[in-house]
């Protein structure tokens, strides 16, 4: 019933919604610990929304004021919400364990999303913290992602830490694993699978490149630059040409008959081979209807700047922690601007089309 109020506010008066949001997302530092070759961070790409979001504002760490801060007007404003660590590299966050002591004490959902090079140090502590979700980044089986995200020893040092997880007899932490699928790691998704096959996850999820070309933003900013404006984002160093799609269609197809322990996720979902070639050579084709998560997110900076949805959307600053509430926030002009432009737009810009957000609408 609650999911059907919501749908009916969203479509019917999104310049005011009367629910909560699902996710506060924080992007708590500007730093990361590896180089990952599909990512703007790590290829260096200053120019594009992504990166500036990632590592654009300072300070380099979210001081503790604010995140408690941020925790407390949870805790007041939107107490059912989730708090996601999810920016850039959480787990080198000095206040990280500190901050999730505190949202325990609150009774507020916590999630991690991390690249698990330093899980290992703190499996116990995350588990003493009360961290409700684990979502760990990998890219592939060891040589594959080790080159990917450019550490001779991250996968290895992933896997010690999920390891550690779940040997310690008071885990109650979800741990989830997300592999980004890469030129580089297709023909190598099954043997991945088995180097996870004997943990209790929650779910492997496959994603479907996430990009943003320089024609799709040449498209969308003839009709929406001069509010939304956007750029290129996370195809510094891929080749879509390379991408053998025939060899990735018949691994999903072997992946999803695979018996395992844990359900298997691929995001977009794509069911032929035909589907695989518009995704990557036709980025003008919608997968996906809308984009929930301006309806349903918030990310806030290290700075206290707070933008609608996450780190994957367009440069619109919705206001500051420091200078006005979370609920005041959530309903702030800029927001009602962008949610009722979506809907008018069909539910997706141009260069909304190859976006995570897009796929669970």
């Amino acid at each position: 019933m609650l999911s059907y109020l919501k749908k009916v506010n969203m479509l019917a008066y999104p310049k005011h919604l009367f629910y909560a949001p699902q996710w506060i997302i924080l992007g708590v530092n500007n730093v990361c610990n590896l180089h990952c070759k599909m990512c703007d961070v790590g290829t260096k790409n200053t120019q594009s929304n992504f990166y500036d979001h990632m590592v654009g504002t300072h300070p380099i760490n979210m001081p503790k004021e604010l995140i408690f801060k941020i925790i407390d007007q949870v805790h007041q404003y939107f107490p059912t919400a989730k708090l996601g660590y999810a920016f850039t590299e959480p787990s080198v966050y000095p206040f990280l364990n500190e901050s999730l002591h505190y949202a325990k004490s609150k009774n507020i959902f916590t999630s991690l999303t991390t690249n698990a090079l330093q899980l290992a140090k703190q499996a116990d502590e995350f588990i003493d913290a009360g961290l409700n979700e684990l979502s760990i980044s990998l890219d592939g089986p060891p040589e594959i992602h080790n080159q990917i995200r450019g550490n001779k020893q991250s996968f290895e040092k992933a896997l010690a830490g999920i390891e550690k997880i779940f040997s310690n007899k008071n885990n109650k932490i979800k741990v989830s694993v997300f592999c980004a699928i890469t030129e580089w790691n297709i023909g190598h998704l099954t043997e991945f699978l088995n180097h996870l096959k004997s943990f209790p996850l929650q779910q492997v999820g496959f994603m479907h490149t996430v990009f943003n070309t320089t024609e799709q933003a040449d498209v969308h900013n003839q009709l929406y630059g001069t509010k939304y404006f956007a750029t290129s984002s996370n195809v510094e160093e891929l080749n879509f040409n390379a991408y053998n799609l025939p060899q990735l269609f018949e691994e999903i197809s072997a992946i999803k008959k695979m018996s395992l322990e844990f359900p298997i996720r691929f995001q977009p979902e794509i069911n032929s081979l035909g589907q695989l070639q518009d995704y990557y050579h036709h980025p003008e084709i919608k997968f996906g209807k809308l984009c929930t998560d301006a309806f349903n997110h918030l990310m806030i900076k290290s700075d206290g700047t707070v933008i609608p949805a996450h780190s994957r959307c367009y440069n619109i600053k919705a206001g500051n922690m420091y200078d006005q509430t979370l609920k005041e926030i959530w309903n702030a002009e800029v927001v009602q601007n962008l949610r009722k432009d979506l809907l008018k737009a069909g539910g997706l810009f141009p260069s909304c089309t190859r976006c995570c957000s897009a796929y669970a609408g």
